[in-house]
């Protein structure tokens, strides 16, 4: 399988199966586009009468060269994947890499789109206590079997409501992890309100990366990320932002903001926040229940794919004016990447990562905390709901028969299963909104990727 497309100036063919991505000439392009619907003498004929300025001889050198590609397994490569559907999930079930330690279901900002309902995930406000914190960790490492490294994230809600049980909680893994012979990498996500000089120097000192939450435009921020008199949080947090990304030097960070129908010309907001002198950034489709006034609509669908191609091309720019900057979801490695396991299976949802509610509940992931059907079991006892994980466990993207034909499936690896689950109440089922934005950015990230490296050869 291949997928043929034009974009930054460029004829890019990508080799599904194999994973090789070629820039070819408009010759070439054209031949592989007929190259297994028709002989190679009706080939030849078509493509001379519309290139009648270049030799029979080029063009036939050109089909010789393209039937070595196939030959060799760098085109129409077939796919003999779908075996090892299920595989990586079986060797590690049972083994847990990552937790989301949701230390606050509380917020002190009020904003209008968000998916855990201000932070409370439709339920009680509250604050992870120290015990069940170190109960949750002491259960990751009981669960990692030989895995060295082990992912935390501080999550809410806002962590930074309950910031000295995060403290209390990276000082405590600190001096059990050598022990154990295990590596906590910690991540912490805040909306900046409570950051102050102690939290960034101990951020930096302890957490491998942190996620700053932004929106870009003062007056696009400000609209949504309001606090509960409904005042804009922008004026207050920028300056935070801006003195914690100065002192981390070369640690991780980025930020991330959120993209609605408001917005979606959202290569705005990513200017502003180059403008304020961030260069590792994301802006994530709004996440919302059908209906909201935020929902990104199939009107917005076409700004929005335009704004990922001039992204794009703004990154080239940029790029070769000294001036780089990253874009999360156009990290991509053509000449490595995930393993065809991971590739197949997906993010662990369920299995290798689940989300710890402040009462020590386990879910699949966040996007599933408070709803009980889905509830793992806790930290106490360990996942008791096994027909949840099994489903989980099951999910691949083979196992979603809208994916089978999909060019981008081996790069989504199926979607996410909450956003699946949100749109179609399945979570083996296909976000299709998601699923068109995902290809759009898989389209540019290997446009740019390829253009980066044609720019180190030469």
């Amino acid at each position: 399988m291949i997928h043929q497309y034009k974009l930054g100036g460029f004829n890019i063919v990508l080799d599904v199966c194999s994973g090789a991505v070629h820039l070819v000439d408009d010759i070439a392009y054209d031949i592989i586009e007929l190259f297994e619907k028709e002989t190679k003498e009706s080939i030849i004929n078509k493509i001379c009468a519309k290139y009648f300025k270049t030799s029979q001889d080029e063009i036939i050198e050109c089909y010789d060269q393209i039937n070595e590609l196939k030959n060799g397994g760098n085109l129409f490569a077939p796919d003999t994947f779908e075996p090892m559907a299920g595989v990586l999930k079986e060797k590690t079930a049972g083994v847990v890499k990552a937790l989301c330690l949701h230390v606050a279901h509380t917020c002190n900002l009020n904003c209008e789109y968000c998916f855990a309902s201000q932070g409370k995930y439709n339920g009680e406000r509250a604050v992870m206590s120290f015990e069940t914190g170190k109960r949750a960790l002491d259960f990751l490492i009981e669960n990692s079997g030989t895995r060295k490294n082990l992912e935390v994230d501080f999550f809410g809600g806002e962590p930074l409501m309950n910031w000295d049980v995060v403290k209390k909680l990276v000082e405590y893994a600190r001096s059990i992890e050598k022990k154990h012979n295990k590596n906590f990498r910690f991540t912490l996500t805040t909306n900046g309100m409570l950051i102050d000089d102690e939290v960034i120097e101990f951020s930096n000192k302890e957490m491998s990366n942190v996620v700053l939450s932004l929106d870009g435009r003062k007056e696009i921020h400000d609209a949504y990320r309001v606090d509960y008199n409904g005042k804009g949080s922008w004026d207050k947090i920028v300056p935070k932002f801006k003195e914690f990304v100065k002192k981390r030097g070369n640690k991780d960070y980025y930020i991330r903001g959120t993209f609605t129908h408001a917005n979606p010309d959202f290569l705005e907001d990513i200017k502003v926040m180059l403008d304020l002198g961030f260069t590792e950034l994301s802006m994530e489709p709004v996440v919302c229940a059908p209906g909201e006034k935020q929902e990104l609509t199939k009107d917005d669908m076409p700004i929005v794919f335009e704004q990922y191609e001039k992204l794009a091309s703004l990154m080239l720019e940029r790029k070769k004016e000294g001036r780089p900057f990253t874009f999360y979801h156009y990290m991509i490695d053509l000449k490595g990447g995930p393993c065809i396991y991971k590739r197949i299976s997906g993010c662990g949802s369920g299995t290798e990562y689940m989300a710890v509610t402040p009462w020590g509940d386990l879910y699949p992931c966040h996007q599933f905390v408070g709803d009980e059907k889905y509830k793992l079991g806790d930290i106490f006892s360990g996942v008791t709901n096994k027909d949840v994980q099994n489903e989980f466990l099951s999910c691949n993207v083979y196992e979603r028969q809208e994916c089978k034909d999909c060019w981008a499936r081996l790069y989504c690896s199926g979607g996410c299963a909450a956003n699946a689950y949100h749109s179609t109440g399945n979570i083996k089922g296909v976000y299709k909104y998601g699923c068109e934005l995902f290809k759009k950015r898989m389209e540019c990230a290997i446009m740019l990727a390829a253009a980066n490296e044609l720019d180190e050869e030469e």
